[in-house]
């Protein structure tokens, strides 16, 4: 309850994201002995809410988030920058999993910047993902291992903006529209990080979750929740003076905002007086 109305009042334009999410890890928390760890993968252009969902989902498993130790944050271009280490990082991400599920079951995993990654170093983890009872006398079954990339981004807009042309409503897209796209367009991404990878192969994603690219009445609402979450009064004149600010797409229709909500704070910071 307390993470769907915390995906209720935080995460806009997402019905997809929210719902796949929900129902992931409720079957995933009153699961008394999982079979493997859980393991999503959350594709969309930036500023539509990916690290936003993820740091949610953190909080509600260990509530200082990613101020916890039991949270683990990696960002591929930070902690795995160079094409010529991908050997080492391998074996430092193996350690690293080992060492910190072995202190905490129920540590949690997250791995931006995935469309960054070198191809090969995500493999790694693959033995912690698959469906064994322990790997060297550890149990990974009750860890979380979340995925952040802007792969598969495109595929996402285009089914969206294909749904709106043919006049259909953004909320009638399903999982299943979007999904086998994804699965397959990461797997023979090059920039994808998840390339050619055995993690998918062995199909050990549980989800590929699409987030949607957001619309104007979407880019309000974070307006608004900003404007909130700063202790100011909403004003409209000022919601819709950010939204117009924000550059859209496609050309001619403008349906879309490039940046999701990503430019929201620091627009609004410009029309504080």
């Amino acid at each position: 309850a307390a993470l769907k109305a915390q995906l209720d009042n935080r995460l806009f334009g997402q019905h997809l994201a929210k719902d796949v999410v929900l129902k992931a890890v409720l079957g995933f928390s009153n699961n008394p002995s999982p079979k493997k760890p859980l393991m999503l993968s959350l594709h969309g252009w930036a500023g539509t809410g990916k690290n936003f969902l993820s740091q949610i989902l953190a909080e509600q498993v260990h509530p200082a988030g990613l101020r916890s130790k039991f949270v683990h944050l990696f960002l591929a271009t930070l902690h795995f920058p160079h094409h010529d280490q991908v050997k080492l990082y391998k074996e430092q991400l193996q350690n690293w999993i080992r060492g910190n599920v072995s202190a905490c079951p129920s540590s949690v995993f997250i791995f931006d910047e995935m469309d960054k990654m070198h191809p090969g170093v995500i493999d790694a983890i693959k033995p912690f993902l698959d469906y064994y009872e322990e790997v060297d006398g550890v149990s990974y079954r009750k860890a979380i291992f979340i995925f952040l990339s802007n792969a598969g981004g495109d595929l996402i807009n285009k089914a969206a903006l294909d749904f709106w042309t043919s006049g259909k409503r953004r909320e009638d897209i399903q999982l299943k529209d979007l999904e086998p796209l994804l699965s397959v367009g990461v797997f023979n991404n090059k920039n994808s990080g998840l390339w050619h990878s055995s993690i998918i192969d062995r199909n050990l994603i549980d989800y590929f979750v699409p987030f949607l690219p957001l619309e104007q009445r979407h880019v309000k609402m974070c307006v608004r929740a900003e404007m909130t979450a700063r202790g100011y009064a909403v004003d409209e004149k000022i919601v819709q003076a950010v939204a117009d600010e924000m550059t859209y797409f496609p050309k001619g229709q403008k349906i879309y905002s490039d940046k999701g909500c990503k430019t929201v704070q620091a627009k609004l910071d410009i029309h504080e007086d």
